[in-house]
């Protein structure tokens, strides 16, 4: 990627989802700064979405500029409401859900369509979730480095069933311009599925070969739209 002049006049703010923290973010972060982007990456809790849109708010608060907001997986719940801060200019979905008003990612979940792979999600302990350590790699991280994705596999935040659960109140792509990377051999969120989501948000959309964790495996790809919107946003707000 070419350098970007007057890059900081945008904050790109990374979220991520559910069983994984913030450092998944590292290439993607290394490469936006190196292009000039100012950058910070949220730690969400995951324990509620109301806690994780919190600590979304309170990070994108803290920035002088126009924010990009991106949310991978689960962190596309999250940003859908955070969203609606008034220093959110964009939001970029990575490998990720967008929900509409009243839904949750247990209501988009719910009913997978016939012949969609499975997550190994084992059963809830004390109101929280972890995926099966031995099917982590096959399901969430296929074209990561086998033994990153051992540790990301051993490495798991618990995901609380409130997060699952938490409804959307405004959707903030109703209002803000939004970007979607589909990831086309996704085993978590079926790819149909990631498609007609970021159709209804009316998302512009590119598709990438790769897992669910492709902001891990594929962190060039995953650059290039952030920077796509974020130079968007810049013109939009001179």
């Amino acid at each position: 990627m070419a350098n970007v002049s007057n890059s900081e006049d945008v904050t790109i703010v990374l979220v991520h989802g559910g069983f994984v923290d913030g450092s998944g973010w590292e290439s993607v972060h290394k490469l936006l700064k190196e292009d000039g982007y100012n950058v910070s990456v949220v730690q969400n809790p995951t324990t509620s979405l109301a806690d994780d849109v919190a600590a979304t708010k309170r990070v994108v608060q803290a920035q002088s500029d126009p924010v990009v907001l991106v949310g991978h997986s689960y962190g596309g719940a999250v940003i859908t409401e955070a969203g609606n801060d008034p220093k959110v200019a964009g939001l970029v979905y990575i490998s990720a859900f967008v929900p509409d008003k009243g839904e949750s990612v247990a209501t988009l979940i719910q009913d997978p369509p016939p012949g969609a792979p499975v997550p190994p999600i084992l059963p809830p302990q004390d109101g929280f979730l972890l995926l099966d350590k031995a099917k982590f790699a096959a399901s969430f991280a296929a074209d990561v480095d086998k033994e990153k994705a051992a540790f990301m596999a051993d490495s798991q935040v618990p995901w609380g069933v409130g997060a699952l659960s938490g409804k959307i109140n405004e959707p903030a792509w109703k209002t803000k311009p939004s970007w979607s990377l589909v990831s086309a051999d996704d085993k978590m969120i079926p790819p149909p599925a990631q498609r007609a989501m970021s159709q209804r948000a009316g998302s512009t959309v590119v598709e990438v070969a790769g897992s669910h964790a492709i902001y891990v495996s594929q962190p060039n790809a995953v650059a290039s739209l952030i920077e796509q919107a974020a130079e968007r946003v810049k013109q939009a707000t001179k």
